[in-house]
């Protein structure tokens, strides 16, 4: 039959009733009363008078003993409940908050007491029979009691005059567990007693069994085998191994004095290793299995592990509170399966603590916050709520990520530029990059924004603009659609802190409002949704004790708060690295490599707060970096240094293991406005010679070439009414919007400054004067001649060159890939062929320059006979196909050499992609076998690299070896 929950103890009576004797009575019957019979004279040896005079006094005393025992029965029992009334004791059960998998605990909310129910089925046979080995041998035999045991218990008392351990069955410990008070021994024994032989009647083995495994304490407010497998070893109790179930069934007995985390971890280790002695002998086990059972290196949950995920376990705990109360979470035993991925949230936190020290110390930014979401459905998949959750210094309790209120920055700006995609507006629109009155605000003065870096660009797109965080251009799109426009579109999206336009004016784009991280990260989600919103999840399924579920979060269709086009449009610009490098450089932490991944940067003015935010179609993350008393971090503290390295190293870590997605293209088709279009009316593209201004000919080389548009600049509100940007232009003054004047004095003044209106002059009419045939320099080749053979590994080139403007640099190019450069007489380099080159002829080229690119070339052709020989050179460090980063440097190499008898020793690293463009690490002479030293100087470019060595013997002759592939992770930032 089914064994219903316990519910609590209930009251045995009186802890205080005792049988009460008259000792006016006693004493009666000691004085007298009933006549005395004489004894029987021993000096007549007649024993059997003596056995006839004793047997009445032993039958009226053993008729008193049974009467006197039945008589404590009956007193101890006459409050004791029915064994059916036993059953409906109800045990206040644990809730437990496991992560999406219901595998991994996360939490175990509790009144004082960690329990989990769990069917006997699901124990497995070994963990059964070690308990009972050990602690009840002769269970499946006796009724509820070991009389043998009692004995035993008793006489041993006796012998050592001491409390002896042992003589309970498994069923008078789970009375006594279950069921009893803390009364004085004999009622207490007495009731265990009579509750232990009334369970045996009503249950059977496998139902006392099963209610024990539930109920026996196993030390720290483990109760049940259930919540001690988790509490322990963070498994199911289905899953425990004979040597994890051997260490449970030790505990029962003494569960502080064996706790795996006090100072008698020895004597555990001896009695698990008894009991799985006992498993073998009784024939549960094989000789392997125990052989293997006591081999077993067991791992015990780290007790600063026990609560993970703190600042997203108590947010969820909130939810469960509001909802079912705070008593059914901590006595109810419910079981929440949440949103969050184990293995991300791992990789989150990872994340923020390995550039916490680093912020701290270099950026005086002491906190952290990271969010991740799954864009398709919004599970919350990781959160960070701070660097710290213990460290009260930085208010480390308090969720960043759910419960403050920051200002943005420039992370904001795609979402003001998405309302101008909806308006018209296209990635190719022109706005211009200059210093601009603005008009005044609330305080009377006039707003002036300025780029962080105080520089003016001119005329840009609004892809370069948003991908470049510029200022001013951002503004300027503000202004043309409107801070209500955005204001509204962003409460669409799910913002709840922006409240009325009008407090923040045209600042609102350069994140003068707050925004919580959690609604940031899910506009961002959107974005990645294909403009579909969804609420944020954090609980997928809530079960009562009895496995009821409760509420199960089912998904349903989102809802579209951004054309589909816009938002792919905006996913384009997000993610064009190429259009951020003129900043951030084309090596910086907002990309994944291979991946594309849409993202944007922000930090306020005063450097209060640093973002990063960014998305692949399948998970959305965002970071936030500052202090939570709201100081300064330190100047320089800009998103990109601070907020983007933990942002970039979270995304690499989460997405390690899932397929690379691609965001949908955008279909757009640009207006018939050549301003909305990128281009600028009357512009006429040509090219030009960099040196002599002229134009460029046939001779001109490349390099030299720029192409100018000669044209005529106007800001875009004397293209545009902001009310109709695809509507005809303005007529005149007084249909242009008030803001003209003013955007177009600065679009004058910045073309004065910088010459613009020179290159929109008169067309040049003559052409390159300088990259003539009579400016060519002459070039040959003296090393190697032709056809020569070659049989060094270090191949050595010279040449004889001279030109009317001097020669700048030669090139040296074998089979077309740039072998080594010259800049001073002799021109000469060297060549260190990669072990991949094969032997055979090869092309040498030599091409000589002047000062502006004039140049010539010289060529000849090579065999090249190297003997494949391989020296026994090992490279102990670094290790092959190691990853270094920025804050590796300097790097650690050594080497075994074979031999002592090599005179100098050369190191370099070059990169995969262009091997002949190795740089020299060091060069040694080295006095043993073993060779240590570091790689200082960092590479500026990032890729694959070879260190490599080449070994001088002491003919002096040289012998390239092959070393190892690592790879270098060094980004390039900007403020």
């Amino acid at each position: 039959m089914p064994i219903p929950h316990f519910k609590h103890s209930r009251s045995w009576g009186d802890q205080n009733s005792r049988p009460r004797y008259s000792q006016r009575r006693i004493q009666q019957n000691k004085a007298g009363g009933a006549p005395r019979r004489k004894l029987p004279s021993f000096k007549r040896g007649n024993v059997k008078a003596i056995i006839a005079f004793l047997i009445p006094y032993a039958l009226i005393a053993a008729a008193l003993g049974i009467l006197f025992g039945l008589a404590l029965f009956a007193w101890y029992s006459r409050n004791l409940p029915t064994p059916d009334k036993i059953i409906d004791r109800s045990v206040a059960q644990s809730t437990k908050i496991y992560d999406r998998t219901g595998e991994h605990l996360l939490y175990e909310a509790f009144d004082t007491q960690r329990r989990t129910i769990i069917p006997l089925e699901q124990i497995p046979e070994y963990v059964k029979q070690a308990t009972i080995l050990v602690e009840d041998q002769n269970f499946y035999n006796h009724k509820g009691f070991d009389i043998k045991g009692i004995i035993r218990a008793v006489v041993k008392d006796v012998l050592t005059l001491s409390k002896a351990e042992g003589g309970s069955t498994l069923t008078q410990q789970l009375v006594k567990n279950a069921l009893l008070t803390n009364e004085k021994a004999l009622a207490r024994k007495t009731k265990e007693l009579v509750l232990a032989y009334q369970i045996e009647r009503k249950f059977d083995k496998d139902q006392i069994l099963q209610l024990y495994f539930n109920e026996i304490p196993y030390g720290s407010n483990a109760y049940g085998i259930e919540s001690a497998s988790q509490f322990y070893f963070s498994v199911s109790a289905k899953d425990l191994t004979i040597a994890q179930g051997a260490t449970l069934a030790a505990l029962p007995k003494a569960p502080t004095y064996y706790s795996p985390y006090g100072s008698h971890v020895d004597e555990l280790e001896g009695r698990k290793n008894y009991i799985i002695g006992l498993l073998e002998e009784a024939g549960s086990i094989t000789k392997e299995q125990a052989d293997a059972a006591r081999n077993e290196a067991l791992v015990f949950t780290e007790k600063t592990n026990l609560f993970n995920a703190p600042h997203f376990v108590i947010w969820v705990r909130e939810q469960l509170a509001e909802k079912y109360g705070e008593r059914e979470v901590e006595q109810g035993g419910l079981r929440v399966t949440t949103t969050l991925d184990w293995d991300m949230q791992q990789a989150a936190e990872a994340a923020v603590a390995e550039f916490a020290d680093r912020n701290a110390e270099q950026y005086n930014a002491t906190n952290a916050s990271l969010i991740a979401l799954d864009p398709k459905n919004g599970n919350i998949l990781a959160m960070v709520g701070s660097r710290d959750y213990a460290n009260e210094e930085i208010d480390g309790n308090f969720n960043v990520a759910i419960q403050g209120a920051r200002q943005p920055g420039s992370s904001f700006k795609p979402f003001v530029y998405a309302v101008g995609f909806e308006k018209g507006y296209t990635d190719k629109t022109t706005l211009w990059d200059v210093v601009t009155e603005f008009g005044k605000g609330a305080d009377n003065r006039e707003y002036v924004p300025h780029n962080y870096d105080l520089q003016e660009h001119g005329p840009l797109s609004v892809r370069a603009a948003l991908q470049g965080s510029i200022n001013v251009p951002a503004v300027k799109m503000l202004y043309l659609v409107g801070p209500a426009s955005v204001i509204k579109k962003a409460e669409e999206i799910g913002y709840t802190t922006l409240g009325d336009p009008d407090q923040y004016g045209l600042s609102l784009v350069l994140g003068g409002a707050e925004v919580k991280l959690i609604e940031h990260t899910a506009a961002f989600a959107m974005l990645a949704n294909d403009g579909i919103t969804r609420p944020t999840v954090s609980i997928l399924k809530v079960e009562d004790a009895r496995g009821k579920v409760l509420e199960e979060y089912q998904e349903e269709g989102g809802t579209r708060v951004m054309e589909e086009q816009v938002v792919r449009l905006l996913s384009d610009v997000l993610s064009d690295n190429n259009a951020r490098a003129y900043v951030f450089g084309a090596n910086n932490y907002l990309t994944l490599g291979g991946r594309p991944v849409a993202a944007k940067t922000g930090t306020t003015n005063d450097y209060r707060d640093a973002w990063a935010m960014g998305y692949t179609p399948q998970l959305a993350a965002g970071v936030w970096v500052g202090n939570s008393d709201f100081s300064e971090m330190k100047r320089g503290a800009d998103g990109s240094v601070v907020a983007a390295p933990i942002w970039n190293r979270f995304m690499r870590d989460a997405l390690a293991d899932k397929p690379v997605e691609y965001f949908p293209k955008p279909e757009i088709e640009y207006p018939d406005k050549p301003v909305l279009a990128g281009d600028l009316e009357g512009g006429t593209p040509v090219r030009i010679d960099r040196a002599s201004g002229l134009l460029a000919t046939e001779l001109t080389p490349e390099s030299f070439i720029e192409e100018k548009i000669f044209r005529t600049g106007h800001s875009i509100l004397y293209y545009v009414n902001p009310a109709d940007p695809a509507g005809p232009a303005p007529a005149n003054e007084n249909e242009r919007d008030p803001a003209y004047p003013k955007w177009e004095v600065a679009v004058e003044r910045w073309m004065a400054e910088n010459d613009w209106k020179a290159d929109e002059g008169e067309i040049p009419t003559e052409y390159d004067n300088l990259h003539v045939f009579e400016n060519k320099p002459s070039i040959s080749i003296i090393e190697p001649s032709e056809g020569q053979t070659v049989s060094n590994d270090i191949i050595f080139f010279r040449v004889v060159a001279s030109a009317p403007r001097g020669i700048s640099r030669v090139e040296f190019y074998v089979d077309d890939e740039l072998a080594a450069e010259s800049r001073n007489e002799p021109y000469a380099g060297r060549y260190i062929p990669n072990p991949s080159v094969a032997n055979g002829f090869h092309a040498l080229k030599a091409i000589a320059y002047d000062d502006i690119d004039n140049s010539q070339t010289a060529t000849v052709n090579f065999n090249l006979l190297l003997e494949k020989t391989s020296l026994p050179v090992a490279f102990a460090a670094p290790k092959s196909n190691a990853v270094f980063s920025e804050f590796d440097f300097p790097v650690a190499i050594e080497l075994t050499l074979p031999s002592a008898d090599i005179a100098k020793l050369e190191l370099f690293a070059a990169p995969k992609a262009k091997p002949s463009q190795y740089a020299l690490i060091r060069t040694l002479s080295p006095n043993s076998t073993t060779v240590k030293t570091t790689w200082d100087a960092i590479p500026q470019l990032g890729g694959d690299y070879e260190i490599y060595a080449v070994l001088w013997d002491s003919q002096n002759t040289p012998h390239r070896v092959s070393g190892v592939d690592v790879t270098i992770d060094v980004p390039e930032t900007s403020p």
